[in-house]
């Protein structure tokens, strides 16, 4: 009888012991909304939660209250979100992806499938074996809340831009939904490396570190172009006609942009400078024509190529009059809009466009090192053999041969 009674105050002392180190840490709730933790806990993405909720800023300006580092179940909507989360975050606590980032599925949008997108490329064996939190696509102008709920997020990283409907969202879900942009300027703007530091702050110090590392390195890159590019005298400039530019499908030799950015931080001359509106524009056919014989360079987006084809097959002297094309100075970049901005090919093609332009101030430079360079430093792995090896890269970046290439 004695030792029965000392076996239960034991087990009685160990209950009340175990039921104390439950109460010293409380994991956020369904609801999204964390609850206080008398210790700072780590995360699965390295970070710390800390004790306390705060409340951050996205980058359309929704406040939204999160506990850093303690999200372990995420899910990525919008063209673009996926794809920022993946250069700093953890893909491993991915819960869900979009139809369209799963390429081994029979029935999901396929018009990016010939098209490199290097995330896609990095991590697309742990996609596949995601559930769907939606299609995705352009043509999904909404997220599907019920799929999303299906994958049991604790967060959710959006590039759906309506304030209203994201708060909508985000009430229908019950957890933060941060939404991210990149703005005009692309990898080169300050919206960009402020996602990538929101996402930073999300998700714990190994992505907040992550999130630094790769704004630093932008910078150096865009550094080290105007310092090659700086000696150039404006009159010694050739002048450059950028095409094909535009959204997937819709683009051709006539889709152009005055202000194009890449342009800009490698210090090259864009032949057209008069037009009405800033961003991507179609211009006139004879509004081509009359710039043909002062176009030095001719640089085409690979994006254009599969509808310059046709429009060259029915009409071989289509750049009669352009000179760079009479003279063989027409280049070949990779595209880089699928499901929205690649970043690290645009600023890979920033460097081809330098290259091309000034070939011999970019002599040293070997495009596929580079390119394994800047895909090391987003996305961890140097990808660009199988970039090039994507039907429409069309070998990599190169000079076009005028003669045989739309034949």
């Amino acid at each position: 009888m004695k030792m029965r009674k000392g076996i239960a105050f034991l087990l009685a002392g160990l209950m009340m012991l175990s039921a104390c180190g439950q109460s010293a840490e409380t994991a956020p709730s369904s609801s999204g909304t964390a609850q206080t933790s008398a210790a700072p806990q780590t995360s699965a993405g390295g970070g710390e939660s800390g004790t306390a909720e705060i409340i951050v800023t996205d980058m359309i300006g929704r406040e939204v209250k999160i506990l850093p580092g303690s999200y372990k179940k995420v899910v990525c909507i919008g063209a673009g979100a996926l794809r920022m989360y993946s250069y700093v975050c953890d893909v491993n606590l991915l819960a869900g992806v979009e139809d369209i980032d799963n390429t081994s599925l029979a029935e999901r949008p396929k018009m990016f499938d010939s098209v490199a997108r290097p995330y896609i490329l990095a991590y697309g064996d742990i996609f596949a074996k995601l559930p769907s939190c939606g299609v995705g696509g352009p043509n999904a102008q909404a997220a599907e809340a019920e799929k999303i709920l299906s994958c049991a997020p604790d967060i959710v990283i959006s590039e759906y831009e309506d304030a209203d409907k994201e708060n909508a969202l985000q009430t229908q879900l019950g957890v933060p939904v941060i939404t991210l942009r990149s703005g005009s300027d692309g990898v080169f703007g300050d919206a960009f490396t402020g996602s990538l530091r929101l996402l930073g702050q999300i998700f714990g110090k190994e992505s907040a570190d992550k999130a630094e590392k790769l704004a630093a390195f932008v910078e150096d890159q865009t550094k080290k172009l105007a310092e090659r590019t700086a000696s150039v005298k404006e009159e010694d400039k050739p002048a450059v006609y950028i095409c094909g530019l535009g959204n997937w499908g819709t683009t051709n030799h006539l889709m152009t942009w005055q202000n194009y950015v890449p342009f800009q931080k490698a210090g090259i001359k864009n032949v057209v400078t008069d037009l009405e509106k800033n961003g991507v524009q179609a211009i006139e056919k004879e509004k081509l024509a009359a710039l043909g014989a002062n176009i030095d360079v001719m640089i085409l987006d690979a994006a254009a190529v599969k509808n310059i084809l046709p429009l060259y097959k029915e009409d071989p002297k289509l750049f009669d009059g352009i000179k760079a094309w009479e003279n063989g100075e027409v280049y070949l970049q990779m595209a880089y809009n699928a499901y929205y901005t690649n970043y690290e090919i645009a600023l890979i093609n920033t460097w081809f466009n330098a290259k091309s332009v000034y070939p011999e101030l970019f002599q040293d430079v070997d495009m596929t090192v580079l390119t394994n360079e800047i895909t090391q430093a987003f996305l961890g792995k140097p990808l660009a053999e199988q970039i090039f090896a994507c039907p429409s890269s069309f070998g990599g970046y190169q000079k076009i041969d005028t003669e045989t290439f739309f034949k």
